[in-house]
């Protein structure tokens, strides 16, 4: 089994704008299991997207290691698929040659057409070929974006908060299309967000930072059976106790009933 990756004190400094330096990340360090499902949640500035822009590779830390399968990180590489904030989808590009796009950049295309063709009908695209990204709605979009990140065939996928602009609708529908392709693709994938339900509905293991700078607080494993119901009991405890590590709101007390 591949895509595990090991984090070992990372540590990782940016400058302002004022030209002063800002620790975003201090002494980092995890394991995430291959096939596993991670999410990094905490306050804004602590250091998630940051984390993983240096898992992706297209940033280095100041101290400290991280590896993937045992081979560390240097650069990016087409064995991380990275799904960003806003789907980047190149507007004069067709929703079949966006996804093309970096099969052809590396002169595999020719050998990989049905892989396109199987992964615009894994994100529910079939018949949406032609279209260009401004005919499509933010959630269509956003599904272009996962079958671009996925059609490289990716050991691990890294997911920065891909659903925070969409309606609350839409957002619980891609939910359950990254659950289910998660689940077919046996991929790790690790996301940042700020929506603590989300990382409970999707997360295998909650990692919870601090405020900036950013350092692991705890790891709150899920252990809830698949597809879970938003509206357990269970679901709540979990969600609750992710709530208190981010001290949202001082303490949290129980509800004695539930609606």
């Amino acid at each position: 089994m591949v895509g595990s990756i090991r984090i070992q004190e990372v540590e990782k400094k940016f400058v302002n704008g004022s030209g002063e330096n800002v620790q975003a990340l201090f002494d980092v360090s995890l394991d995430i299991k291959p096939g596993s499902f991670v999410s990094v949640i905490g306050p804004s500035g602590c250091g998630k997207s940051t984390l993983l822009r240096l898992i992706s590779g297209l940033s280095q830390p100041d101290k400290g290691h991280i590896f993937l399968d045992n081979m560390q990180i240097t650069a990016p590489g087409a064995d991380r698929g990275f799904m960003f904030q806003e789907h980047n989808l190149f507007p004069w590009l067709t929703i079949y040659d966006n996804i093309a796009f970096g099969l052809r950049a590396r002169k595999l295309y020719k050998e990989n057409k049905e892989k396109v063709t199987g992964i615009l009908h894994l994100v529910g695209l079939d018949g949406f070929e032609s279209y260009y990204p401004h005919q499509l709605s933010g959630g269509m979009c956003q599904r272009a974006s996962l079958a671009r990140a996925l059609v490289g065939n990716p050991k691990v996928l890294l997911l920065d908060e891909p659903l925070g602009a969409l309606d609350a609708f839409t957002r619980m529908n891609i939910q359950d299309e990254i659950q289910r392709i998660w689940k077919e693709e046996h991929m790790t994938m690790v996301m940042v967000t700020h929506d603590v339900d989300e990382a409970v509905y999707l997360s295998d293991t909650i990692v919870v930072m601090t405020a900036r700078p950013g350092r692991i607080v705890k790891l709150v494993h899920v252990d809830l059976p698949r597809p879970r119901d938003r509206s357990a009991e269970n679901f709540f405890r979990y969600s609750s106790e992710v709530l208190r590590l981010l001290h949202y709101g001082g303490t949290i007390t129980e509800p004695e009933f539930y609606l």
